[in-house]
């Protein structure tokens, strides 16, 4: 079965965390999507982040050094990673912790997604998400508290 490189992030607002409502899937996911030939895993989720809900985001957890020797360009360090069964083939995903760089006006792509919600921790113990969604909902929430951000 093949693998393929996927990204998610958990976006922060007033102590909330978006979800959107996959319209193929019919399940309430982080906002993510397969990483481009050409890409670096925070480009492809900025860029997912755009087409899906409209909005721009800044990925947390970039750990600075000094930009000496080789080093292009510095990129942020996922909370967690798995990898998962989408069906037909499985997804190795990079979740990362995200902040809103500008405003907070969902846009969404209709054709992707269905609906979009900002969950509190409480929320997430709905029988619409499912376990493992919360689980890593849960973590990243633990996780931004840590970032104090």
């Amino acid at each position: 079965m093949a693998i393929e490189l996927v990204v998610a992030g958990y976006l922060f607002y007033d102590e909330k965390l978006l979800l959107i409502k996959h319209r193929k899937l019919q399940l309430w996911l982080p906002v993510g999507g397969h990483i481009e030939g050409g890409e670096t895993p925070d480009d492809a989720l900025i860029r997912e982040f755009r087409e899906e809900v409209g909005l721009e985001v800044e990925l947390l957890n970039v750990v600075r050094i000094a930009d000496q020797g080789n080093i292009l360009r510095q990129l942020a360090v996922p909370f967690y990673v798995n990898v998962h069964s989408v069906g037909d083939h499985e997804h190795c995903c990079l979740f990362y912790l995200c902040k809103l760089k500008s405003n907070h006006d969902v846009r969404l792509n209709k054709g992707e997604v269905e609906a979009y919600k900002w969950f509190s921790a409480d929320e997430l113990y709905n029988e619409e998400i499912t376990p493992d969604v919360r689980n890593i909902a849960l973590l990243a929430l633990e996780r931004h508290s840590e970032l104090g951000k």
